[in-house]
């Protein structure tokens, strides 16, 4: 696999965050959440896509 050094950094970036955490994954969403809150970034949310029923049986 190629390595790729942004690629490394990213990872290292969201292990180090996971880590003050202490890889909880509610706290790790709870703590984007409030980024989030307080950027002044515009947020997108899309609406989640409907589930389409198969036609075979």
């Amino acid at each position: 696999m190629i390595e790729d050094p942004i690629v490394e950094e990213i990872h290292k970036i969201r292990q180090e965050h996971a880590a003050k955490f202490g890889f909880d994954v509610a706290a790790i969403c709870a703590d984007y959440r409030e980024r989030e809150k307080k950027s002044k970034l515009k947020v997108v949310s899309c609406p989640p896509k409907p589930i389409l029923e198969s036609t075979e049986s």
